[in-house]
């Protein structure tokens, strides 16, 4: 009987597990409509073959050799890794499979890389980004991954991220800010006399899907990062995760909503999404110490963070099409920082360590990577290339076909 239970037991956090990891692909297919919705119609191939191969690239790297230096044969409180590959052997008292924790792992991976596209989108090329995905999520990541979630040196010190606020979403947003200052800003968005020049989106009804589709999908992202659901403490924990998850989005949206009214006098829909993106990022951090009212609390703050945030490094010519540095970036960084608010077990000491840590190795090792790309192959397209669309240059096929008929016409 005792056998059964405990096969039981590891059966079930296996599938959650699974079913966790798969909400968080799907987040894939968010971060694809959310791009391909705000930027222009000429680039929208471009951005979903970015995405569609990003992914491809983020599982094959992680399985030949990032798991492996993340989690396999590492020192406990280390600071350099192994370097083997695969991903190893089951262990013996483990509460769920081997199999099931990669593919949970890898598709953090995944979205780590998926934030990138969006802050270089329109400007930078298709294969200079796929060659920095080789770097960003075989070693880059995995390395950072080991200090804190693979029993490195950040997660001996006491630094506290549940599911990655700054190991994924920071991460993300440091490699794509070395990116944007390495490649500069698309053409016509800044003017000689530091005028600001919106480019909109193409298809915000496409924005908004993919903002639903992360939404959803971050139930698995924070709520599979519990790890266990099999008992009755890690299923309530499970409910907390959820709970404080979709009320910091909530709040994050309504906050966002109610700045751009009182800046603006308008309700803009992309800030909104925005909004609840950042209560999401900010609650990642840490999803269950919180109350439910100090989440929605959080996604306020981080709500409305990302509207200044925004307009912030517009002004200072950072051009980031998608608004990705500012939502999980800066509110990524609010996060982690908010982290003691609610939990005991940190500090704002280590959590700042463990910011300068993560977020000062993958801008500095991404910003190397983007020099040698930019010195060997380039890393931006021509003018002209600019002008006429990245999917005519890069792909050869047009998202709207009709509409660039019409037009040329």
């Amino acid at each position: 009987m005792e056998n059964t239970i405990v096969e039981l037991k590891f059966s079930l956090d296996t599938f959650y597990f699974l079913i966790s990891g798969i909400l968080v692909m799907w987040m894939a297919a968010g971060f694809a409509m959310l791009e391909a919705g705000l930027v222009r119609s000429k680039n929208t191939t471009e951005i979903l073959t970015k995405n569609v191969a990003l992914y491809a690239i983020a599982c094959t790297m992680f399985l030949l050799v990032g798991y492996n230096i993340m989690y396999v044969d590492n020192a406990e409180g280390g600071l350099v890794p192994s370097l083997g590959a695969l991903i190893g052997t089951q262990a013996a008292d483990a509460d769920h499979s081997l199999e099931s924790d990669f593919f949970f792992q890898v598709v953090f991976v995944a979205t780590a890389m998926s934030i990138v596209s969006g802050a270089v989108a329109e400007r930078m090329k298709l294969w200079a980004f796929l060659a920095f995905a080789v770097v960003l999520t075989g070693f880059i990541y995995p390395v950072e991954g080991y200090w804190t979630w693979g029993g490195g040196f950040l997660s001996e010190m006491g630094f506290v991220d549940f599911a990655g606020s700054a190991i994924v979403h920071g991460t993300g947003a440091a490699a794509a800010l070395a990116g944007v200052l390495m490649l500069g800003a698309r053409k016509g968005k800044y003017g000689k006399n530091g005028e600001i020049y919106p480019i909109p989106g193409s298809n915000l009804p496409l924005a908004t899907l993919g903002t639903f589709i992360l939404w959803m999908g971050w139930f698995g992202f924070n709520g599979g990062s519990q790890l266990l659901i099999s008992d009755a403490e890690n299923a309530t924990a499970v409910g907390q995760i959820l709970l404080n998850t979709n009320a910091a989005a909530a709040t994050g949206a309504i906050a966002a909503l109610f700045v751009c009214k009182v800046l603006w006098g308008k309700a803009d829909l992309t800030m909104v999404l925005n909004g609840a993106l950042a209560g999401l990022v900010v609650i990642t951090a840490d999803p269950l110490s919180p109350s439910p009212l100090l989440a929605c609390l959080l996604g306020i703050l981080g709500g409305s963070l990302v509207v200044f945030s925004i307009v912030a490094l517009d002004k200072i010519k950072i051009d980031d099409p998608v608004g990705a540095i500012s939502v999980h970036g800066v509110c990524g960084i609010l996060g982690i920082i908010l982290v003691p608010v609610s939990n005991a077990e940190a500090t704002l000491v280590n959590q700042l360590i463990g910011l300068v840590c993560i977020l000062g190795f993958v801008f500095i090792t991404s910003l190397i990577v983007w020099g040698i790309l930019k010195k060997t192959m380039g890393i931006r397209v021509t003018e002209e290339e600019e002008l006429n669309g990245m999917d005519q240059h890069d792909c050869g096929i047009d998202a709207y076909p009709e509409f660039v008929s019409v037009r040329s016409n």
